[in-house]
């Protein structure tokens, strides 16, 4: 997949190129410029004319000026957002895909003959992000037979200079999560930890703080909680802390995201079936939302000092491995007892979410896991978990996944439900044996490594990171759900 995006204010095309008009469902059209004759002119409006009579659902229709020149009419309805402009351009890249349709001069200025979209630069750029979003392709492993689809898309606007200049923010957002779709997509094969680490340290040209932390350097600072996940594999396990000082004078504490990376999980010693684990590659899209987050957060030059943690690791069985009746002690000096090796990732995020806590002392915390089969049944493909200790800081995520289209539900936390994940000879056990509220315990277990009740957010994205069908703004594979919501997040509420 290649696109090419051009902003300019010629309004002379070529042959072979195809012509994108917006328009509204009175199928209207105003031009500003003299791009037709006047016959052709007539000639089109008769087209659309009659196309109205047909009361056509159609978001796109296509019409045949010449033998060389398309037209395509992108159908706008009142009212619609900026969410809803992405989707638009998600769906156009669908047809002119579909229709390999590859020249294309898109005249934006047409938005703003619509009632509503006077002020259209945002909206146009939502579009052209959609159109970005929707185009990714993870395909180097193919040698034969690749999806190749290129094309060319020149946006026609007297405000040319303006959406070039903001674009640059779009853009920085699009690698981000493709950044966070290639490490989800990767096999386990070539993404173990080490080389995780590798990728993640590339980032530093971005002007990105890395500090890596080995096996050696976890066992002295006492992180057994993650330690015993990986202690089968012979793979060596390691957390990483990621640093963006984008506001240097800022005195403020910095905004926090600490994401699992089980860069491959068999269930260890409670070994998953043997159907559907090749998706267990998929265990580590929490850490790569955040890296591409942090990715992002440089490339666009944030005015905000932010950090991310990941804790990267390999759940495997062999003679090593962590047993189901193992006690553990957390770097928190909480011990935990292992009832199922299979519920690594809440071990993992534990010793994650305390060192985030006590080194960086951060404002607010937000992990991000696939960490239960459990939110799937609650709330399928649509919407990922959200557990808080903040009302603040949760209504806030809420609000910012409507306006991007990645969507959160909360669930409750409750000292009834935190009683469940007590042990007898421990200070708790890793799985409620009583059954019920997976996902709910999973979050309360989580919760009793927030040690200074730093505000803090838990998002289950195991619904959310990887989807079979295509939808709104992906092509189906890996989603990077989560950077676009927790950039949102910052710029709206926390970049200065």
């Amino acid at each position: 997949m290649k696109n090419t995006i051009i902003f300019g204010n010629n309004s002379s095309f070529k042959q072979k190129e195809t012509l994108v008009f917006f328009i509204n469902e009175n199928f209207d059209l105003k031009l500003e410029n003299k791009i037709f004759s006047g016959s052709n002119l007539n000639k089109i409006k008769f087209f659309l004319k009659n196309f109205k009579s047909k009361k056509s659902k159609d978001k796109i229709i296509s019409f045949d000026i010449s033998e060389q020149n398309k037209l395509l009419f992108v159908i706008v309805k009142e009212k619609l957002v900026a969410k809803s402009f992405a989707e638009l351009g998600a769906n156009f890249y669908s047809f002119v895909k579909a229709n390999k349709i590859n020249k294309i001069n898109l005249y934006s200025d047409t938005l703003r003959s619509i009632k509503f979209y006077k002020k259209n630069t945002e909206l146009v750029l939502n579009f052209i992000h959609g159109i970005n979003l929707k185009s990714y392709s993870f395909d180097k492993y193919k040698t034969r037979d690749k999806n190749i689809y290129n094309f060319s898309l020149k946006i026609i606007s007297p405000e040319k200079n303006l959406l070039s200049k903001k674009y640059f923010k779009y853009k920085a957002v699009e690698l981000g999560v493709f950044h966070a779709r290639d490490l989800v997509s990767e096999p386990p094969n070539v993404l173990y930890p080490k080389k995780y680490v590798e990728i993640v340290k590339k980032l530093s040209s971005l002007g990105l703080k890395i500090q890596v932390y080995n096996e050696s350097k976890m066992k002295k600072l006492g992180m057994h909680s993650l330690l015993g996940v990986g202690q089968g594999s012979i793979n060596e396990s390691f957390l990483v802390t990621i640093e963006w000082k984008g506001n240097k004078k800022s005195k403020e504490k910095p905004i926090a995201f600490v994401g699992k990376g089980v860069c491959f999980d068999t269930g260890g010693i409670s070994l998953k079936p043997a159907k559907f684990m090749e998706e267990m590659k998929y265990d580590m899209a929490g850490s790569a939302v955040v890296v591409g987050l942090l990715k992002t957060l440089a490339l666009r030059k944030a005015k905000i000092n932010a950090v991310g943690v990941v804790g990267l690791v390999e759940n495997m069985p062999g003679g090593n491995a962590q047993r189901p009746g193992d006690i553990v002690k957390s770097y928190s000096g909480k011990t935990i007892e292992v009832l199922n090796t299979d519920a690594e990732g809440r071990l993992v995020l534990a010793d994650a979410l305390s060192f985030t806590e006590k080194k960086f002392k951060p404002k607010f915390i937000v992990d991000l896991a696939t960490l239960t089969g459990a939110i799937i049944v609650s709330l399928g493909e649509e919407y990922a978990g959200l557990f808080s200790n903040s009302d603040d800081l949760s209504n806030k995520i809420f609000e910012v996944g409507k306006k991007v289209g990645e969507k959160v539900w909360r669930l409750p936390l409750d000292e009834n439900y935190n009683k469940l994940m007590n042990s007898p000879i421990a200070d708790m056990q890793n799985i409620n044996y009583s059954g019920g509220a997976g996902s709910i315990t999973a979050a309360q277990f989580l919760q009793r490594f927030i040690i200074n009740k730093t505000p803090w957010a838990h998002l289950d994205i195991a619904g959310m990171a990887f989807s079979k069908k295509a939808a709104n703004l992906n092509p189906g594979g890996a989603t990077g759900f989560g950077v676009r919501l927790l950039n949102k997040l910052i710029e709206e509420y926390y970049e200065r």
